[in-house]
């Protein structure tokens, strides 16, 4: 029997790291997720990912109930908003680095070498593209449009009001379409007369 995760946090609480190791496995794979979109290098999402579930431990016994997920969310997304803002304090450690090397990798099944390629630089552009957004853009974007988030556990998950989730939403969704739309060769044909 699966438990739920309220009982996952109670028995955290209570100092069971068996119940702490399960709400990792079962939500580690999303926040690296969370965490690569925000970020945009594996190995700062990877270091991100190791320091949301171990602040998540640490304060367990102060989650106020509402979704595990939000919460996991919010911590790893202000944690790579940090390191995004620490980065631009040091230059050395620079963004432009994670952009020559995008995280979006596209498999080829039955498409052309052609295809697969386009399909690749379209990836790398859509990810340059959420690296642009101003911090609490990308993050609205990352939680609801990748991480399938509702608004309201975006909201939870960002401590802002549905209101304000949802325009920040929207302004991220259209600076990435104005930025797609000026690479129309790289659209599929259904979306290049977009506009």
């Amino acid at each position: 029997m699966e438990l739920e995760d309220s009982q996952l946090v109670a028995r955290s609480r209570d100092g069971d790291l068996a119940a702490f190791n399960v709400i990792v496995e079962r939500y580690q794979a999303q926040v690296l997720s969370v965490a690569w979109r925000v970020v945009g290098t594996r190995a700062s999402a990877e270091d991100i990912t190791q320091e949301t579930f171990i602040s998540a431990y640490r304060a367990i016994g102060k989650f106020r109930g509402g979704r595990l997920r939000a919460w996991l969310f919010r911590i790893a997304s202000n944690l790579g908003v940090d390191l995004l803002r620490s980065s631009k304090r040091r230059p050395e450690d620079s963004l432009d680095q994670s952009l020559e090397n995008p995280a979006f990798q596209v498999a080829s099944g039955e498409e052309t070498p052609e295809q697969a390629a386009l399909r690749g630089e379209l990836g790398g552009e859509i990810q340059k593209a959420i690296l642009s957004l101003p911090d609490d853009q990308r993050v609205a974007l990352l939680l609801i449009d990748v991480q399938g988030l509702s608004y309201d556990e975006a909201a939870e998950a960002t401590g802002a009001s549905i209101g304000t989730v949802k325009s920040r939403l929207s302004r991220a969704r259209g600076k990435v379409r104005d930025i797609l739309v000026k690479r129309p060769e790289l659209l599929p044909d259904k979306f290049r007369h977009i506009g």
